[in-house]
C-alpha cells in the first residue's frame, strides 16, 4: 500500500524520528556577497575548484532537518561557503518555488520529491544539468529518468526508496502461503488467509485520489500498460491492459480479500498488528519502523516479512518507486557552489552517509555496495525494486488526472460501472485537462 499522506514516508524514510523540525525563516536573495558564476546548464560544466559565496537552499518538507551536517562535511574542503537552508512545507513547496521563480527571487538549489518535479519543471524554470557533472548511469534508472525533459535532465538524484509487500509471517504461516511472487500467487496469497480468519488479508491503498492512480500504475506496468504515451504527450488510460489491471485490482475487494473502505493511512499498522489484514501491499520501507514505533524496538523482526512486487500475467516487474533530486533554478545567483554542492551530495560515500544520518537511501547505484548497506533485509528489498520502478506521467497535469483515475476506481470498487468504463471516463477527463504542454 503506497502511503502518501502530504510526506508520508518522508518519514523518510525509517528516520523522521530523527527530526528535529525547525525551519529557519524564509530568506530573500540578492546577496552582495556572492562569487560564484557557474554554467547555465548542458553545454557548460562545473570546475573542481572549491566553491565560494552564498547558497540559499530550499528543502521540501522535513527531509532537511539534519542537513547541515552535510553542510559542514563539504565546507570542509570549500571553506568559502556559505550555505542558508530553508525548510519549506511539504505542501507549500509547489506554490512557494512558483512563485519565487515568477517573482525572480529563487534559491540557489533546491530539493524536491519526485511527485513534485513535473509541476516544477513545468515551469521552465531551471537549469539543466552541467555536462559532466554526473553520469547517469549511475543512478537508478527510474529516479534518474523521473527529471529528464525532451532529453534533458534536470535534476540530480540524492535519494531513492522502492515499495514493497510488507506481510505478518505468522498469519502466512497458519494459512500456509509463501510470499506472493506473481499475479496468480497474490490472489491465492489472499484466499487462503481469507480462508484461515484473516477478514481482510491485503491492504491496498484505498484513498480513491492520485495515490490510488499511482497503485495502480504500477499494476498497470506490471500488465505491460501505462497512463502516458513513451513521448508524454498522449494518454493512454483506457488501454486493454490497465483495463485488466484494474479488473484484477478491484476484483481484490470485490471478493473480499482487500477492503474498501481502509486501512486510511493512520491506521495501517494498527489493522495489521492487530490481524485485521496480513499484508501491506506497495508498502514502503518506512513502515518497518512504524511498527517497531507502535509495538516495540524489534516488533517487526520478530513479525513480519519482506518481499519484492509481484510480476504481472506475463513477467513484466514493476515497482513503485520514489525519492528526492537536487535542482538549480535559472534565476539562481550562485549556480557554480549549488551544483558542485549537489555533485558532492551525489558522491557514493556521501550518500552512505546521508544514509546514515537520516536514513534516506541512496540513488547512486555504487553506494549499495558499501559495507553500510549490506546484511539488512529491507535495504535488499529496496535495492532490488529500484532495479524495476516505474515513473509516474511526467506532465505538470498529473495530481489532477489521477485524481480522476482515482474517482473512477472507485466507482468500479462501489459497483457502479465496469473497469472499461471507469477509464474510458478518467480518459475522457484526461484529455480535456490535457497534459501541461
Amino acid at each position: 500500500m503506497h502511503l502518501y499522506p502530504s510526506s508520508r514516508r518522508r518519514a523518510t524514510m525509517l528516520g523522521l524520528a530523527l527530526v528535529t523540525a525547525g525551519a529557519l525563516a524564509l530568506t530573500g536573495c540578492g546577496r552582495s556577497d556572492d562569487t560564484g558564476t557557474g554554467g547555465d546548464g548542458a553545454g557548460t560544466t562545473i570546475d573542481d575548484k572549491p566553491a565560494k559565496g552564498t547558497v540559499e537552499v530550499w528543502t521540501q518538507g522535513a527531509d532537511g532537518a539534519k542537513l547541515p551536517e552535510m553542510f559542514e562535511k563539504f565546507k570542509k574542503d570549500n571553506p568559502d561557503v556559505t550555505i542558508k537552508m530553508t525548510q519549506v512545507p511539504d505542501t507549500e513547496f509547489i506554490s512557494k518555488m512558483t512563485a519565487a521563480i515568477t517573482a525572480g527571487t529563487v534559491p540557489d538549489l533546491i530539493y524536491a520529491f519526485t511527485e513534485s518535479q513535473s509541476a516544477l519543471l513545468a515551469t521552465d524554470g531551471f537549469d539543466p544539468v552541467p555536462d559532466g557533472l554526473v553520469k547517469a548511469d549511475d543512478f537508478f534508472p527510474a529516479i534518474w529518468d523521473n527529471s529528464v525533459i525532451d532529453d534533458i535532465a534536470y535534476g540530480v538524484p540524492w535519494y531513492a526508496y522502492a515499495d514493497m509487500t510488507i506481510y505478518r509471517k505468522d498469519l502466512a504461516k497458519k494459512a500456509g502461503v509463501e510470499a506472493p511472487t506473481d499475479w496468480d500467487s497474490l490472489r491465492t496469497f489472499g484466499e487462503k488467509l481469507k480462508a484461515s480468519g484473516v477478514e481482510y488479508p491485503l491492504a491496498l491503498y484505498v484513498n480513491y485520489d492520485s495515490y490510488t492512480a499511482r497503485q495502480l500504475l504500477t499494476f498497470a506496468k506490471q500488465n505491460d500498460g501505462g497512463f502516458i504515451s513513451d513521448d508524454q504527450k498522449t494518454w493512454t488510460i483506457n488501454s486493454p491492459e490497465n483495463v485488466e489491471a484494474l479488473e484484477y485490482w478491484s476484483g481484490l475487494i470485490k471478493d473480499g480479500l482487500a477492503s474498501p473502505d481502509g486501512p486510511a493511512f493512520l491506521d495501517t499498522v494498527s489493522w495489521s498488528t492487530t490481524g485485521k489484514n496480513a499484508a501491506i501491499i506497495d508498502g514502503g520501507p518506512w513502515f518497518i519502523g512504524w511498527f517497531d514505533d507502535a509495538n516495540g524496538k524489534g516488533w517487526a523482526d520478530e513479525n513480519l516479512d519482506l518481499a519484492v512486487a509481484p510480476v504481472g500475467p506475463d513477467g513484466d516487474e514493476a515497482t513503485t518507486v520514489g525519492g528526492g533530486s537536487w535542482f538549480v533554478p535559472q534565476d539562481s545567483e550562485n549556480k557554480d557552489a549549488a551544483w558542485k554542492f549537489a555533485r558532492f551530495m551525489s558522491q557514493p560515500e556521501n550518500q552512505v552517509q546521508w544514509y546514515q544520518i537520516f536514513h534516506n537511501m541512496p540513488a547512486l547505484k555504487a553506494a549499495w555496495d558499501d559495507p553500510a548497506m549490506q546484511g539488512d533485509r529491507v535495504l535488499d528489498t529496496v535495492k532490488a525494486g529500484l532495479e524495476t520502478g516505474v515513473n509516474l506521467p511526467k506532465v505538470s497535469t498529473w495530481t489532477q488526472v489521477g485524481d480522476v483515475i482515482g474517482q473512477q476506481i472507485e466507482k468500479v470498487v462501489r459497483g457502479g460501472i465496469s473497469a472499461k468504463d471507469a477509464l474510458d471516463e478518467a480518459q475522457k477527463q484526461a484529455e480535456s485537462i490535457g497534459t501541461g504542454q
